[in-house]
């Protein structure tokens, strides 16, 4: 144990203490409107508090409606020491930063300090904003003004977070050129380094009793120890996973590496205004220049396809891939001779050609056998076309190794809480990809009455998912449903084809049946405004794909239906996938079984869980595909979904939202 952990003394918690906490009456019922007291939420609270006092992992599911985020943050604010909480998206982080810690810890009187960190392209950075203030290389009107509102915000901004400047798009390309990038950082160097936004707010979290991060920007440190996090992590007595089903793919994505020809280009660009601003007598630039831009879009041409995923040995050996790719390796090598020559002239030439030798580096170490062992540890290599650049990735079959690593050392509390955690209460399949193999679980169900307030509808005589016309035989089968409940309806799909295919289906039939329906498509706006416009109609339909699946809450008669077109498989053409299952067979294991269906599993309990929000939510939950019914793992699927009541009866749909609407009749005569 360290120093820093040592010095808090681990709690006795007695069950009673968190009895008389979450009773009725208490002061945290008092702080949070409505609150009522649930013994799912009790207990949850009461195995949390338990495992920080005893320095151990737990991983902990509960139910939708359990209240699980009161029931982390009590024991954690009380008796945690030193708490990181880790969630999944940058919303939730300032959610639980701005809204839930300040309601638990003043219920409490608890007196923690809270900082909140995010990743560094989150904060306006100085050196970045006076560059481009100076270059003034905008390329729209609009970039101008939002230039101008940034170069206000800085002067009157204690955080520096881009989050607090609304008047900005979060997606403004401008962001771009006014935070800096770990390759882009001058660090210490930095003549603006004393006034950091990122120096800033790293510090306060080293001061801090709680410091609220995201998925993302944890394991970036952990990978790249460029966050701050790791500096942290030493003195945490306790860390929380919230969401902590997105892990393993986020791990994965930042205990691997990718390289991509974009990164090379933007390389070039800044390489080319930095030499002739700095250096111009020094080299042709633009020939430079121009040698590595050709040669990483000529190895991007080696694959005519406009959208492709490949493993690396797909990849025929006669492919012009392979010479490409040393012809881009070579090129690079002569940039970064350049820049060497050149490099004493000016601190951001010095930078280009570190950046350079890294992604050399990176681009050697990647082309590798794919044999090769990384950080201990098998990983498969492959290569994702876009229609302007090409990635080269490199993925670790499993995280579980790299993850333990993690966790060796200073004995501390690990919490890794979810919705959507076990198969039917297996916990095996999230244990075994993280690594978590013997460590404690528990589950506490979800106080909603599903049996009443939901209806789970397969419907008849569907074709077989990979028909050509499913997803207009799932139209037709959700059309009656929609109407039945006046709108109000998630059709959530498994992939973009199925969105535009759907979308354009619908959009026709409400035409044609002119039924009142605003409909809603993913991409047509930024998904907070699609959620926020669905929710002011109260009778909308919403089309959305993966990202409308989890962290979505709508409740009321907003949505009271939830359309799912196919059980969410991995598609069978990912590399990475292929490689996981080939490893499991080599072990005697089935691929499908351990680890595609529990994926999916989860996967689906996520999209079914954005039905039933609160007590008073009622809707019917449709899933189409009819492998739910005529395969032998159907009822493992529809066994670990909630226990809504069945049917495969149109009728019985019909029924259900007459008699909710009958209700209300009578509830207003009333």
């Amino acid at each position: 144990m360290t120093a820093e952990t040592s010095a808090v003394p681990v709690p006795v918690v007695h069950d009673a203490e968190i009895d008389a906490l979450f009773g009725i009456g208490s002061p945290l019922g008092q702080a949070v409107g409505g609150f009522r007291p649930r013994q799912s939420q009790t207990e949850m609270a009461k195995a949390i508090a338990n495992a920080i006092a005893n320095q151990q992992t737990l991983i902990a599911e509960a139910g939708t409606g359990t209240g699980k985020t009161f029931a982390y943050l009590v024991p954690s604010l009380l008796w945690g020491g030193k708490v990181i909480i880790s969630t999944g998206t940058k919303n939730l982080q300032d959610q639980l930063y701005l809204r839930d810690i300040p309601t638990v810890r003043r219920a409490l009187s608890a007196p923690v300090s809270v900082a909140l960190l995010k990743g560094r392209a989150n904060y306006v950075c100085h050196f970045h904003l006076e560059r481009t203030l100076q270059n003034g290389r905008m390329t729209s009107r609009e970039d101008v003004g939002y230039l101008r509102e940034i170069s206000r915000f800085v002067k009157t901004t204690s955080s520096g977070d881009k989050a607090e400047l609304s008047k900005v798009p979060e997606t403004a390309p401008v962001w771009n050129l006014v935070t800096s990038t770990r390759d882009t950082c001058m660090g210490a160097e930095c003549q603006y380094y004393q006034d950091c936004f990122v120096m800033k707010a790293r510090k306060e979290a080293q001061q801090a009793d709680v410091v609220v991060v995201n998925h993302h920007l944890f394991f970036a440190d952990v990978a790249l120890k460029d966050t701050g996090v790791a500096e942290l992590l030493p003195s945490a007595n306790t860390v929380i996973f919230d969401e902590a089903h997105q892990l393993p793919e986020t791990a994965t994505l930042f205990f691997g590496d990718t390289i991509s020809t974009s990164q090379i280009l933007e390389l070039c660009r800044d390489v080319l205004a930095e030499g002739l601003s700095h250096a111009r007598d020094g080299a042709d630039w633009p020939a430079t220049v121009t040698t590595v831009e050709r040669a990483a879009r000529d190895l991007r041409l080696t694959f005519p396809q406009d959208s492709i995923r490949l493993a690396v040995n797909q990849i025929a050996s006669s492919s012009p891939f392979f010479p490409a790719l040393e012809t881009l390796k070579d090129q690079l090598d002569g940039m970064i001779a350049v820049l060497q020559k050149q490099a004493e002239r000016a601190e951001t030439i010095e930078q280009c050609r570190v950046r350079a030798l890294e992604i050399a580096m990176r681009l050697e170490a990647w082309n590798k056998p794919v044999g090769d062992v990384i950080i201990g540890q098998e990983s498969v290599l492959w290569v994702e076309a876009f229609s302007s650049s090409l990635q080269l990735h490199r993925t670790p079959l499993s995280i579980a190794p790299i993850f333990n690593k993690q966790r060796e050392g200073t004995a501390r509390s690990w919490i890794f809480t979810s919705a959507t955690l076990a198969v039917k209460n297996d916990f095996n399949h999230y244990s075994a990809q993280m690594g978590l193999w013997d460590e404690p679980a528990q589950s506490w169900p979800s106080p909603f009455d599903y049996g009443n307030q939901g209806l789970l509808y397969v419907p008849e005589n569907l074709p077989q998912p990979n028909a050509l016309e499913y997803t207009d035989a799932v139209i037709d089968a959700a059309l009656p449903v929609i109407e039945a409940a006046g709108g109000g309806a998630f059709l959530l799909c498994t992939t973009i084809r199925a969105v535009n295919r759907a979308a354009e289906r619908l959009r026709d039939e409400f035409a044609k049946r002119n039924l009142p329906f605003p409909l809603m498509v993913q991409g047509e706006a930024g998904r907070t405004e699609l959620l926020d416009r669905f929710r002011a109609a109260g009778n909308a339909v919403l089309i959305g794909s993966q990202s409308f699946w989890e962290g979505v809450d709508v409740r009321g008669d907003a949505l009271s239906v939830v359309i799912i077109d196919k059980l969410p498989f991995s598609p069978p053409d990912d590399p990475v996938l292929a490689a996981r299952i080939e490893a499991l067979e080599k072990k005697g294991m089935n691929g499908f079984m351990h680890h595609q269906l529990p994926a999916a599993i989860i996967n689906l309990k996520q999209g079914a869980g954005r039905l039933i929000r609160d007590e008073s939510d009622r809707g019917v939950l449709m899933i189409c595909d009819p492998r739910l019914i005529s395969k032998p793992y159907g009822k493992r699927i529809w066994q670990s979904l909630p226990p809504f009541k069945r049917t495969r009866e149109l009728s019985v749909v019909r029924e259900f939202f007459a008699a909710i609407e009958q209700e209300v009749i009578d509830e207003n005569a009333a």
